[in-house]
């Protein structure tokens, strides 16, 4: 990433250096929190915990806010950065990280920055929004989780959220102001829990184990954050298709008052809206979840049209509260990387972006929630592999993307590995042998097995490790059947390497069950479409 560097003067001991990405209980056993949005049945994706009303709120503004920082380094500049909190990134263990993201072919890397909302209630503000007395200053949790990704290329970005009640792994996690250890889970945990083990680097920590997707930066943001950014940016337009008051004569819901059709919320208005499951569609957790991203897309909307040049009002109020409102990593822990990270996030065209739910299903709780196997983790592949979730990256011609090689098969070593092993599923016995055998078959006897390990591949992969063998490989794949997408540099491999993958786990003959579009239960919603939530009918005015 450049370093794009501030208007106006800086301190010259300002660190300047580019934005880079870094190398490298029983479940649901929660106290009251009384301050959400819920009463009798305020837990879950179906609202089966009465112990508790979660203030719910979202973190969709992290990615924008930052926003409000373009232009601004002139005014306030060590003010501005004094204003910024800073934490650890990762507090897992070094075995449960994901590894970094692959550069393309243009020498770009993708960005992946994970935006957490804390329900804290850590001062006089956040106890007055968030309610509950008897949870002050108490272990905070990540109700809202929202993965951004920005493509290597920035034509596209993508963001994930998980549902606030998905049961986890968290893994061990170290807390940097004590050394405290806490231990990996032994049983799917509530995946809020893991900000309260050591911080928000145990979030990140548990994101990368459960998606192996590495993160590089995280961003968050508590209830008054919440409230500020809102007045900020003068509110926020969202939409409704019915009027709406988010209240039952049992005390259910958010108190949220609206008429049908846009308005713009701000303030306590704008969290009632982000905390609402009582009163949009079903009730659910995941209807909520759909309120946040239309949220969301507005914002965008909203902070692109104020923080522009021409409005240096609207551009220190923003960066003030911004600034305000955060705790960063440490890598983003200064106005000048804030500002760097906004011009990457600016390049992004908003019909490019593209919101989305992890695919769930029901525990057998029925009130929990777990990754949906088989969609979720084509989500997670889609995002790592840093294919856009709208469907629309650029097809390449296998005729032209196709590297010729003066090499004869006879004369092009592969090295043929077991990567058929998933999660629920064991590797095929001597699927590599079967395939070496196929190879020679066609004439590459150069061919071999190497059975030195098991591997854990989503789809059939070919890897070369230098541009030479470019040719090599993608004639490999012609002879299989694969495609050229299914042809990588890696610097992980020292020759052509073909991995075959859990979707040709039998045969002969390769054919793709792994295609790139997003799954239907993603629930993606693009950055540009205007919508209205569905009132639920027992909730109208």
């Amino acid at each position: 990433m450049t370093q794009s560097g501030l208007r106006g003067e800086k301190p010259a001991v300002e660190n300047t250096t580019p934005l880079t990405s870094r190398n490298g209980s029983a479940a649901g056993g929660h106290g009251p929190r009384d301050g959400g949005d819920g009463g009798g049945k305020g837990h879950g994706v179906v609202g089966r915990r009465p112990r508790r009303r979660i203030l719910r709120w979202s973190a969709t503004v992290l990615s924008l806010v930052i926003l409000a920082t373009a232009g601004a380094g002139y005014l306030y500049y060590q003010h501005l950065n004094d204003n910024i909190k800073k934490d650890d990134l990762n507090l897992g263990d070094a075995k449960d990280r994901a590894a970094a993201s692959k550069v393309n072919a243009a020498g770009q890397t993708p960005l992946n920055i994970l935006l957490i909302g804390s329900d804290a209630r850590n001062n006089a503000a956040n106890q007055k929004l968030g309610g509950a007395k008897d949870t002050f200053n108490t272990a905070p949790r990540a109700d809202v989780q929202m993965l951004l990704h920005v493509s290597a290329d920035r034509s596209n970005m993508s963001v994930v959220s998980m549902p606030r009640d998905t049961l986890v792994q968290i893994p061990q996690c170290i807390d940097p102001k004590n050394g405290h250890v806490y231990t990996a889970s032994t049983t799917p945990q509530m995946s809020n829990d893991s900000l309260g083990r050591g911080g928000p680097g145990c979030t990140v920590a548990t994101w990368e184990k459960l998606t192996d997707i590495h993160i590089d930066h995280f961003m968050m943001i508590d209830f008054a954050g919440v409230v500020s950014m809102a007045d900020a940016i003068g509110g926020v337009p969202v939409c409704v298709n019915a009027n709406i008051y988010s209240r039952d004569s049992s005390g259910h819901g958010s108190g949220l008052k609206l008429t049908k059709g846009t308005t713009y919320v701000k303030g306590v208005q704008a969290l009632q809206w982000l905390r609402t499951r009582y009163g949009f569609e079903d009730n659910t957790d995941i209807a909520r979840a759909k309120a946040q991203h239309q949220y969301m897309s507005a914002m965008v909307r909203q902070l692109r049209e104020n923080a522009t040049l021409d409005n240096p009002n609207n551009l220190r109020k923003l960066a003030e509260t911004a600034t305000k409102a955060l705790v960063v990593d440490n890598g983003l822990g200064t106005l000048a990387k804030l500002y760097d990270l906004s011009e990457e996030l600016k390049k992004v065209p908003t019909q490019r972006i593209t919101m989305t739910t992890m695919p769930w299903v029901y525990a057998s709780d029925q009130t929990h929630v777990l990754p949906k196997p088989g969609d979720a983790a084509k989500l997670f592949r889609l995002v790592r592999e840093d294919i856009a979730l709208d469907g629309k990256d650029k097809k390449k011609d296998p005729a032209k993307a196709a590297t010729t090689t003066t090499t004869a098969d006879d004369q092009i070593a592969v090295q043929v590995e077991n990567g058929t092993r998933t999660s629920t599923e064991a590797a095929v016995p001597n699927r590599a042998d079967s395939i070496t055998r196929l190879l020679v078959g066609k004439g590459f006897t150069k061919a071999v097995t190497d059975s030195s390990a098991t591997l854990s591949e989503d789809r059939t992969v070919i890897r070369y490790p230098s541009a030479d063998l470019q040719g090599d490989a993608q004639r490999v794949a012609k002879a299989l059947g694969l495609s050229t997408s299914a042809v990588e540099r890696s610097t992980s491999v020292s020759g052509v390497t073909l991995v075959v993958g859990a979707d040709w786990r039998s045969g002969t003959k390769y054919t793709s069950t792994n295609n790139d579009s997003t799954p239907e239960s993603a629930d993606a919603l693009n950055g540009s479409q205007k919508s209205c939530m569905d009132v639920n009918p027992g909730y109208t005015w």
